[in-house]
């Protein structure tokens, strides 16, 4: 009898991983004021920085953030990319924009989708609003907001963006 001595070099093995978030209390305002169609964000009571996604603590200070900041849902493109290559299980069919929003009143960016334009007329600085699904739709997440679109509002210059 003879042996296969070449062995295994691939296989398929998808695992499917169903778990529970619990999220802190800033977290949580945070999510509980998107179900209400509004972004909280939090201030840092030593620099002043307003986060969104409220965090609890400030990344640059260290210290509890507590003061709850209702924000605007306008914002400004501070970064962003054109994806091209399709990903696995993702329903958006490229290309589309991903960009880091910055929300008027907060310092720091979120992730969000650009749409309803030309992705080669996407730029930083420019203003975006969100647009929000159908309140009746409304849970206790982000895709809320289904993407942000420009809106017509003179751009920030870069160097502003965030201050």
């Amino acid at each position: 009898m003879s042996e296969d001595k070449t062995g295994i070099t691939m296989m398929d093995a998808p695992i499917y991983l169903d778990y529970n978030f619990t999220a802190g209390s800033a977290t949580s305002r945070f999510l509980h004021g998107l179900k209400q169609g509004v972004l909280i964000g939090q201030r840092c009571p030593g620099c002043d920085a307003v986060y969104v996604p409220a965090r609890g603590s400030c990344a640059r200070c260290g210290v509890a953030t507590g003061e709850d900041v209702v924000l605007s849902d306008k914002a400004t493109v501070e970064s962003f990319t054109i994806v091209y290559i399709p990903i696995p299980g993702n329903p958006i069919k490229p290309p589309y924009i991903i960009a880091n929003v910055v929300p008027d009143g907060a310092n720091i960016s979120f992730i969000h989708l650009i749409s309803e334009c030309n992705n080669e007329d996407v730029r930083i600085g420019q203003r975006v609003q969100a647009v929000w699904k159908p309140e009746s739709e409304w849970t206790y997440a982000m895709d809320n907001i289904i993407y942000f679109k420009p809106i017509d509002e003179a751009d920030i210059d870069p160097e502003q963006i965030g201050r």
